[in-house]
């Protein structure tokens, strides 16, 4: 836990209005609406003096990676294959907010995704760390394994050191991306980002990109595990994230069968849950058509015919990637009947041979 002033980030509102008139922010337009606010504690909160920033690390054991191998189960960001973390940490900032209040009679305002706040800035402001060349904050004791969270109060708090860069010559992060999403070292595209086109794109993603996505249905670690720094950090030992089950290497088929209920109770408490049963599937649909695995066309087949277009148009790409003769065959008996534009172009895409036009 680091302690950085109110103004400590006067760069923030430069480079945050760069990255937003490049449309690097895709779909997420409230980076947009609260812009000023955002970019300055101060425009936040008129009275914050201080920020305090928390970082709990959620490292793993062993390789983060090492489902990418094996096609035909799921890869599931490292911090969603846990309990929700935000609870967590808002659990532990209320408890340090409280001493504040108590001992200084400070007002105080506590903060994990919960409003226009640039933790990451702040975070390297208060030397919690450094934002890496994958725009992902890295610590050296820590690596790239850090949840982060605030607290803004009106105490004046002595301020710590912010961190120094220390990524040096090292683009491990750049060059491992599978989707080409970081346009210069220090710059992320979220348009082109798997972990944004799993959990936070809401409609049909890309098909020049879906091939890149591999078997990740929800976010990706590849540019956080590549990180040199991160043989210092341990296994994290926050028990209160911890669920019984393990999420990652989940059958693709399985995952297929999900009804909305099915969806909710697998991933109960998980951020996963967030995203909602419609556009995971279209995750894994879009995993299966990876998967080289043509005895998954048979877990893709029903959804040709499911309620949400999401799914519907990705069921589509995957059974032309791997039974096209089998759902071409289909075609006639399905495509007239559909309405939807973007399912209709899948189909479209796919009996004129064209699937990357879709």
């Amino acid at each position: 836990m680091r302690v950085a002033p109110a103004d400590a980030i006067p760069e923030a509102p430069g480079r945050l209005e760069d990255w937003l008139e490049a449309g690097h922010h895709g779909g997420m337009e409230w980076m947009e609406e609260r812009r000023a606010q955002r970019a300055d504690p101060r425009q936040l909160w008129g009275e914050v003096r201080s920020v305090v920033m928390l970082g709990m690390n959620y490292a793993g054991e062993g390789d983060p990676l090492a489902m990418l191998d094996h096609p035909d189960k799921a890869t599931i960001s490292l911090y969603a294959r846990r309990r929700d973390y935000h609870d967590v940490i808002k659990g532990k900032l209320k408890s340090v907010a409280g001493l504040l209040a108590a001992r200084g009679g400070a007002d105080v305002k506590v903060f994990v995704d919960t409003a226009p706040v640039m933790e990451k800035p702040l975070a390297q402001a208060a030397g919690l760390g450094w934002q890496g060349k994958h725009t992902v904050l890295v610590s050296r004791e820590h690596g790239s394994w850090l949840l982060l969270g605030a607290i803004y109060t009106t105490a004046e708090l002595p301020a710590d050191a912010p961190e120094q860069d220390h990524c040096g010559s090292c683009r491990r992060c750049l060059d491992i991306c599978p989707t080409d999403a970081f346009p210069a070292p220090y710059k992320l595209d979220a348009r082109r980002c798997i972990a944004y086109l799993t959990i936070e794109h809401q409609g049909h993603i890309d098909a020049v990109l879906r091939p890149g996505i591999g078997n990740r249905v929800f976010g990706c670690d590849d540019c956080l595990a590549v990180c040199p720094w991160n043989k210092f950090a341990a296994a994290a030992q926050e028990t209160r994230m911890a669920l019984k089950g393990e999420l990652d290497g989940l059958d693709l088929a399985a995952l297929a069968a999900l009804d909305d209920a099915g969806f909710r109770a697998l991933f109960a408490g998980t951020p996963v849950k967030r995203t909602g049963r419609d556009r995971f599937l279209r995750n894994v649909l879009i995993a299966i058509g990876n998967s080289g695995r043509a005895e998954l066309a048979q877990s893709a087949l029903p959804h040709l015919h499911d309620p949400s277009p999401l799914v519907r148009a990705m069921a589509v790409w995957a059974l032309g990637r791997l039974a096209p003769a089998q759902v071409m065959a289909l075609a006639s008996a399905v495509l007239p009947g559909e309405s939807d534009p973007q399912v209709r172009a899948e189909w479209l895409a796919l009996t004129s041979g064209k699937e990357d036009a879709a």
